[in-house]
């Protein structure tokens, strides 16, 4: 399992839009239409690599939590299909299923959303307020497969915090670690 930590993506930077084929529901679903009314949490990830599989339950949890709050979350697949055949649509569909995802699970297939938010890994997370303009770039926490530390979500938690209570954004942003994109 190689190792890849998310590239920079400087706070104030607008979301990149985006029109993807939502797996959960077979219709197509645009930021604009997915964002939400306090926040938006854009989540780069897989069916297949361990970090996420990792993190998965956690991600429900704080997903269940926060969308109650105004904050929208927003999963995106943009993996390789034909050579990570693990990670194409109709499995996308059935790992949300069985994982109970209360979010879209967004494919792109010619994973020029993943090249417009200079997405390295999965898991990466980006968190947007109301505007769309990023105030969050970073991990979910510092558990990862194996070290023996606990999914808690804190990382992204606080960053969910600090933008509903309106306070200056997070200066510690510890970038995410997780599996390379797959790319073509």
């Amino acid at each position: 399992m190689a190792r890849a930590e998310s590239n920079e993506f400087k706070n104030g930077t607008k979301a990149p839009d985006f029109n993807l084929l939502n797996t959960v529901d077979d219709t197509f679903l645009s930021l604009e239409k997915a964002k939400g009314e306090k926040g938006t949490v854009i989540m780069f990830i897989c069916n297949h690599c361990p970090f996420v599989i990792h993190v998965n339950t956690e991600l429900v949890k704080m997903a269940n939590e926060y969308q109650q709050k105004g904050i929208n979350f927003i999963a995106i697949s943009s993996n390789d299909v034909e050579n990570y055949p693990q990670d194409s649509p109709d499995l996308m569909t059935q790992l949300a299923k069985d994982e109970n995802y209360p979010f879209p699970y967004l494919y792109d297939e010619t994973q020029e959303v993943a090249k417009a938010y200079d997405a390295a890994c999965t898991p990466d997370f980006y968190v947007f307020d109301e505007s769309l303009k990023a105030v969050y770039h970073g991990q979910l926490d510092d558990s990862r497969p194996g070290n023996g530390k606990p999914v808690t979500g804190i990382d992204l938690r606080n960053s969910f915090d600090y933008l509903l209570e309106n306070k200056p954004d997070l200066e510690n942003q510890n970038p995410s670690m997780g599996c390379g994109i797959k790319w073509k």
